[in-house]
């Protein structure tokens, strides 16, 4: 079997083992976690966006008071602020440098040097994607309130809405909630926990992929992106999650040409179109278009739950607030096991997951930011692309999947021009952000 030594993760304040603590007066188990103990006699911020009649998923009914109504990126990022300002992250991660490395593809260099000395490490094995949650090793219900942004959950009506303190039913569905990433990669960087009182295993379902993209939707900032980590592709926590963070610069993927494939066909025309990237240290497809927001996101988690099923781990970015959708089958942590990397690269202790694979390298060693340079992050990332042939065979199953009709690959490659370049937008900062949260070249 294969495993991986040891892979840093992603933890909760409430990560460490307790001592026994005497049993409060109040109502849960006293700690005021985000238990089946705790959260259903709990109130948080609800923040509720407007159904969709496409793609209807049950609705938040509330008689709580109403707040004004307020952009959803000014309430996600204030209340991520004042969650530094409570102390409640292991280090400051807008202290970390960062700079955009010279050439063709501008990857980001980040020194993060706390990531790596203040977490603690698990194991994974890296041959399974499909593992089962098991409650006795770290996951998102030990989790402290505090560490809640809001909860994200649709509203029983077309209006979006929020409240400062709504009341958690315990006979409703199991809420989803935004909380903060107590060791952040970038501002704003936060978990999207799907149904937390479910126990979901790291793996896509329909439902909750559709969540995320509503999430996208809802920050309508284009540099505000989500990005999903499947087992075996460097998720370190099997609780089903979605990070996001803020970076105003254009990721290098985002900037990579592509070629169309061919269009999602189901009757009536989904609008889905499909396209390879091209001139990329990794190879990825590209989900765009739809008719409906549900057309998107089906075509996706199809393609990933066949990723999954099949034992393939996978990488996800979801981009263009929630138009532009990257999925990435990757193969790095079962050459890593099989001892087919370098010991130059494994010395830097980066462990390529979506962020790194979309260009945005996260650094732990001084040296190593200081000499970042487009070779290397050229080499890391190209240990994990598939091969050209296992990437064509991959995506044959993917595109059955997203529900593409069966055609000549090959041919359709061959008879099918570059799509135009897509063009990111400008680097400004928006007006809830000041112009120093920007990466200067």
């Amino acid at each position: 079997m294969l495993t991986i030594k040891r892979v840093p993760t992603v933890v909760s304040n409430y990560q460490e083992e307790e001592e026994e603590e005497e049993v409060s007066e109040t109502l849960g188990c006293g700690r005021n976690c985000l238990g089946d103990c705790c959260l259903p006699v709990s109130k948080l911020p609800l923040y509720a966006f407007k159904k969709d009649t496409e793609t209807s998923i049950g609705g938040v009914v509330n008689s709580s008071k109403e707040e004004p109504h307020v952009a959803f990126m000014n309430l996600l990022l204030g209340q991520w602020e004042d969650r530094m300002r409570r102390g409640l992250f292991r280090y400051d991660v807008t202290t970390c440098k960062t700079k955009v490395i010279l050439g063709e593809y501008g990857f980001i260099a980040q020194l993060n040097e706390g990531r790596h000395l203040k977490k603690r490490p698990t194991e994974f094995q890296v041959d399974q994607v499909l593992q089962p949650f098991d409650e006795k090793k770290f996951n998102f219900t030990k989790v402290g309130q505090e560490e809640v942004l809001f909860r994200f959950e649709q509203s029983s009506d077309n209006e979006t809405h929020f409240f400062s303190s709504a009341p958690v039913v315990a006979d409703s569905n199991s809420p989803s909630v935004v909380a903060i990433n107590v060791s952040p990669i970038e501002y704003g960087h936060v978990l999207l926990i799907p149904r937390v009182l479910d126990c979901l295993p790291q793996r896509i379902d329909r439902e909750s992929f559709l969540l995320s993209l509503h999430m996208a939707k809802e920050a309508a900032d284009p540099f505000f992106r989500l990005g999903y980590n499947s087992l075996g592709a460097f998720a370190t926590i099997n609780h089903l999650h979605f990070q996001a963070y803020y970076l105003a610069v254009p990721l290098p993927v985002e900037k990579a040409p592509t070629q169309r494939i061919m269009t999602v066909k189901r009757l009536p025309d989904s609008g889905v179109m499909v396209s390879q990237l091209l001139n990329y240290p990794v190879k990825g497809l590209v989900f765009e278009g739809g008719n409906t927001m549900r057309n998107l996101s089906d075509a996706v988690a199809n393609s990933c739950i066949c990723l999954q099923n099949n034992n393939i781990p996978y990488n996800v970015l979801i981009t263009d607030c929630g138009k532009r959708i990257f999925l990435f089958p990757q193969c790095y942590a079962e050459k890593q096991a099989l001892g087919e990397v370098s010991q130059k690269l494994l010395d830097t202790q980066v462990n390529p997951a979506v962020w790194e694979i979309s260009g945005h390298m996260v650094l732990k060693r001084k040296e190593d930011y200081e000499d970042a340079s487009e070779d290397y992050a050229w080499s890391l990332l190209s240990e994990v692309s598939l091969s050209k042939e296992r990437f064509q065979e991959v995506m044959a199953y993917v595109l059955e999947a997203a529900g593409v009709l069966g055609a000549d690959m090959e041919e359709s490659n061959m008879n099918q021009n570059k799509d135009a370049p897509y063009k990111p937008p400008a680097s400004q900062a928006p007006p809830h952000l000041p112009q120093d949260c920007l990466v200067s070249r």
